[in-house]
């Protein structure tokens, strides 16, 4: 070979290495989609670094595949439908068919390559929340980067420097867009698997809606009146139980872009905040807690060992962050005598039934005609009746024998003799009470021993 073979045959590896670029980056991967609103168990990694993955609670992992050494995924921003409950579907805007987005998961050290194409009927832009990346890539509108026209595909690509858990949602039209329901949660696997091991790892996205009864897209002009209360665009009795083995240990994340602080509170354990969306807190700087409050556009994440068996309540703190539908401008009827009312109601609308007089647990326990697509504000049946709850609420389910990778749904827990609250029909104690508004301190000796 001479030089000018040598040379032509240099210059066409370098022609072909470009065209291979070229192809490489025109070949998108596969945009997978999926509208199912139940929890979908992503299988561990069968290549690449090992990690434990999560479990998105009505909702699922996006594939991803690899070209050379980088990790590829395809997020599409378009409209979707939402199923929130059985009964009740919102047509929002999301990603790859579903709102809230598929939760992206990666390894601490590798290199991703996210294409975005946007089939919304604006510009779009996706801002990688909490991660440390190049200016160019942070994902905000006409400042990172130009928006991201209707019908056109960009290109976001960094190094993950840091394990944890993030999110990642609009900086383009954010009021619309948010508030149509476009986010998602990007994990970040630490690089050694035996770093914060746990056995069931959760997460899900607070999100708000203000929807009226009978209609199907949210009001976006809103800052306060939010009526929908969401666990990934899901309310309850539709939010999938945490099931978890006994002994496991678990961990729940859980981040927060409404408009309002949420205290996350769980029944039955006290429990160690472990991550935030700024990374993991030193053990020595972690505390106890059975609540963990979540500020607006913030990350935590909380750990526990599973030894109690039992079906223990998980949920907002805030009541009325656990209801449905519910409508602001509701008279309270506490104390009220509508007898008189009733019977003139009845005289032109037969079947009248008149609530609210002595608090509104009857709204829980009657079936009454609704408008369409929507569910009562309150709701939800366990095995010894109404749970009247709505909203932000599931069920952390332990038992013994669950397998590895089983998060189906055991049932209801079944207490054993002795441990459950009962009917008192015997003689009762004195009965102790006070009106007074002013401090009483109680003498040394009131308690009687006997």
């Amino acid at each position: 070979m001479n030089r000018r073979q040598l040379l032509a045959g240099g210059a066409g590896l370098a022609m072909a290495s470009a065209a291979q670029a070229q192809t490489r980056f025109r070949d998108l991967p596969e945009a997978a989609s999926n509208d199912s609103p139940n929890t979908q168990v992503p299988p561990r990694p069968s290549n690449g670094p090992d990690y434990n993955p999560v479990v998105t609670l009505n909702g699922w992992s996006l594939p991803w595949r690899m070209n050379g050494n980088v990790k590829e995924f395809h997020l599409v921003a378009e409209p979707v439908e939402r199923i929130m409950a059985n009964g009740m579907m919102a047509r929002l805007w999301g990603y790859n068919g579903q709102s809230t987005g598929p939760t992206i998961e990666a390894v601490e050290g590798e290199r991703v390559r996210i294409y975005v194409t946007n089939r919304l009927p604006e510009h779009t832009s996706v801002h990688w929340h909490g991660l440390i990346l190049p200016s160019g890539m942070d994902g905000v509108g006409g400042l990172s980067h130009p928006a991201i026209p209707p019908g056109k595909t960009f290109v976001y690509e960094f190094d993950l420097t840091k394990s944890g858990t993030f999110m990642y949602h609009p900086h383009a039209d954010e009021m619309v867009q948010m508030a149509m329901g476009m986010m998602g949660l990007f994990i970040v696997h630490p690089r050694d698997p035996s770093f914060m091991p746990v056995d069931r790892d959760f997460a899900f996205l607070l999100a708000a809606y203000d929807i009226d009864p009978g209609t199907y897209i949210p009001r976006v002009a809103e800052m306060t009146n939010f009526n929908m209360w969401t666990w990934n665009s899901r309310i309850f009795p539709d939010i999938d139980p945490l099931v978890v083995n006994k002994g496991d240990r678990v961990r729940v994340r859980c981040g927060n872009l409404t408009m309002t602080n949420h205290p996350i509170h769980m029944h039955g354990y006290d429990f160690e905040v472990t991550c935030t969306d700024g990374g993991w807190v030193p053990e020595s700087a972690r505390w106890p807690e059975v609540s963990i409050d979540i500020p607006v556009g913030a990350m935590r994440a909380y750990e526990f060992d599973a030894i109690h068996e039992g079906d223990w309540a998980i949920h907002c703190h805030k009541s009325h962050h656990t209801m449905n539908a519910m409508g602001h401008d509701l008279p309270t009827f506490i104390g009220a005598d509508k007898r008189k009312l009733t019977g003139m109601i009845r005289k032109e609308t037969r079947g009248y039934m008149p609530m609210g007089t002595a608090g509104m647990a009857d709204m829980g326990e009657m079936s009454m005609e609704l408008p369409e697509n929507t569910i009562p504000m309150m709701t939800g049946w366990g095995p010894y009746g109404p749970l009247e709850m709505g909203g932000m609420f599931s069920v952390v389910k332990v038992r013994e024998g669950i397998a590895p990778g089983d998060y189906s749904d055991p049932g209801w827990y079944e207490n054993p003799p002795g441990t459950e609250a009962w009917e008192w029909t015997g003689e009762l104690p004195e009965e102790a009470r006070n009106t007074s508004p002013d401090t009483i301190i109680s003498p040394r000796d009131h308690v009687r021993r006997g």
